[in-house]
């Protein structure tokens, strides 16, 4: 005796959503995680982490809201920040700029001393 199968609209209907629904849920993840930036205390705390294998630090600061730079082919979200700490007697400041997409250093520089 065979078994014959017979379509089912229901069962089609069903492994047609379910798939949409997974496909619809795959794609909005991985936009949402395209389209993340890295929180600002998430890159100062890393920032922090490398200057702090150096010495200690007397302060630091992060702009929260991100500035749009020129960065190699594109326009890209970046945020603006700044570390002190003390070389020998000398307090000296450090301004870096972090791409806020990945917490990448694009830029840090030294400060002069106003002294």
């Amino acid at each position: 005796m065979s078994k014959e199968r017979h379509f089912s609209p229901l069962k089609a209907g069903l492994i047609i959503g379910a798939s949409i629904g997974a496909a619809a849920g795959i794609y909005g993840t991985l936009f949402v995680k395209k389209n993340q930036t890295i929180k600002p205390d998430q890159i100062l705390a890393t920032i922090k982490k490398a200057f702090l294998a150096e010495g200690p630090i007397e302060g630091s600061w992060i702009e929260h809201d991100p500035v749009f730079v020129d960065h190699i082919v594109q326009e890209s979200k970046a945020y603006n920040g700044g570390i002190v700490r003390y070389e020998g007697d000398e307090l000296v400041v450090y301004e870096f700029l972090a791409d806020a997409d990945s917490g990448a250093i694009l830029n840090i520089t030294q400060l002069e001393s106003q002294a």
